[in-house]
């Protein structure tokens, strides 16, 4: 009797936590992502609950403080996602999406558990496929939901399109910034309009494109990573670098958009090189560069909003010899994470201390990026979920 007694309180108690919505979000959203996950099916209940933006939102604001590296080697056939500790633990592994209509595909930012890739799209012409540079196709990406949504195409291009993503102060707000050169449109025989560069923006709340026009500058390309390009996104704008007059190879200036579409230019302090690198380091917009005849790396960080003036944070030796090439750079905190063609090292950027990780082995030299990653839940086309693409694949 008394067993039976007590089981009917445990019951009425859990039946009240239920009720308590917020307790039970509570609750839930302290569970790793993959307890969560297996919860949507203990009940209508609870699927509705996890589905919600509230929880979505919540779990977010949890995971924030645990978040990881995501690595990817830059694979033709697999894309493969290595999430990795700040130890150099691979925490876990995961087959991300291949399709029989994918070219080469690569990642070229992250941010609250969303990846935007990109890859050229398949073009046949006389009998033959190839990959149609003038042209990208863009997924935001969820690999934790195994969701994506592939962005409508753009406007024509003579040129390789460029493009860079600005989230929103809302949670899953975001724009992407398409930068292409359109084709000549003629006007009469042997006469051509002459085409400049112009500027187009996708908006996760509309769904759709909009022209702005005609820009000033081009984002650079980064001549180390495939498709990708060096661009950042901290404090509501998004950065990238502007080549030099002087060398294409090294960055001028650094080029700025927000989510109002409101653009801006940015000096860059003396003596940057050819290896150098924009990351949000403990909410700093922070410039990474490695100069390789002396084998030195220098930290620049700007931390004046108002009237932006770079301090050098520190400057210190590299554990690598001259004749490595330093393929990416990313920050989380105050580490920097640095691929070379040939080794990957943590740099603590408070105590100057290098720390190298085990990861060659594993990944070789198939020209890995990596960027700081959180899981979430969040939908790939903004609060309301859209029709997706799911994504087929297993994880390890």
């Amino acid at each position: 009797m008394d067993e039976t007694g007590g089981e009917c309180v445990y019951r009425d108690k859990w039946y009240e936590v239920e009720c308590a919505e917020n307790v039970l979000v509570d609750i839930l959203s302290r569970l790793p992502i993959k307890s969560i996950l297996v919860c949507k099916s203990v009940c209508k209940h609870w699927c509705r609950l996890i589905s919600s933006q509230v929880f979505i939102d919540m779990q977010l604001l949890r995971s924030r403080k645990n978040s990881f590296y995501i690595v990817y080697p830059f694979m033709d056939v697999m894309m493969e996602l290595f999430f990795v500790k700040n130890s150099g633990e691979i925490a876990k592994r995961m087959n991300f999406p291949y399709c029989d209509n994918f070219s080469p595909i690569t990642i070229i930012c992250s941010f609250d558990g969303l990846l935007c890739c990109i890859n050229y799209p398949w073009k046949v012409e006389s009998g033959k496929v190839f990959d149609d540079e003038t042209d990208l196709e863009i997924r935001i990406c969820n690999p934790i939901t195994r969701k994506a949504l592939l962005i409508p195409r753009g406007s024509p291009s003579k040129e390789k399109p460029s493009i860079g993503v600005v989230f929103g102060p809302k949670i899953n707000e975001y724009k992407i910034f398409r930068f292409f050169s359109p084709k000549r449109i003629p006007l009469a025989k042997h006469r051509y309009r002459v085409s400049r560069l112009q500027c187009e923006v996708y908006s996760s709340i509309s769904g759709f494109w909009s022209v702005i026009g005609r820009v000033p500058y081009c984002p650079m390309r980064s001549s180390h990573s495939p498709l990708g390009s060096n661009h950042v996104f901290v404090n509501g704008k998004t950065h990238w670098f502007i080549a030099s007059d002087e060398d294409p190879m090294t960055p001028g200036l650094i080029f700025t958009v927000d989510i109002e579409e409101t653009f801006g230019t940015i000096k860059l302090p003396a003596d940057v090189t050819e290896h150098s690198y924009l990351v949000d380091l403990k909410g700093c917009l922070s410039l990474v560069a490695v100069y390789d005849e002396d084998e030195i790396m220098n930290i620049w960080t700007l931390e004046d909003k108002n009237e932006p003036e770079w301090e050098l944070k520190c400057s210190d030796n590299v554990p690598f010899s001259n004749d490595e090439c330093v393929e990416f750079v990313v920050a989380k905190e105050n580490d920097i994470f640095v691929i070379t063609s040939n080794h990957y090292y943590i740099f603590d950027s408070d105590h100057r201390v290098w720390t190298e990780l085990e990861l060659s082995n594993i990944f070789q030299t198939r020209s890995p990026v990596a960027f700081t990653y959180t899981e979430s839940l969040l939908y790939c086309g903004g609060r309301i979920d859209p029709m997706m693409e799911y994504i087929s694949g297993r994880s390890m």
